[in-house]
């Protein structure tokens, strides 16, 4: 679980964008987002070949 530490006198705001910048680098926002609704197997191999055609397309272009 990530934890931030409210520095003294830091306003609420930046303690809490910072919390939301560490969960982000942790990828705890994307775990759960994935499991926010069930996928079916076959979606997430759907999904992940659509997403590797468009790495390869996007790394030919440059």
């Amino acid at each position: 679980m990530a934890q931030v530490q409210v520095r003294q006198g830091e306003p609420l705001d930046a303690a809490l964008k910072r919390f939301k910048k560490q969960l982000q680098q942790d990828g705890t926002l994307k775990i759960a987002r994935a499991h926010e609704y069930y996928e079916k197997p076959s979606e997430k191999r759907r999904k992940a070949e659509a997403a590797r055609k468009r790495k390869i397309r996007q790394s030919e272009e440059r």
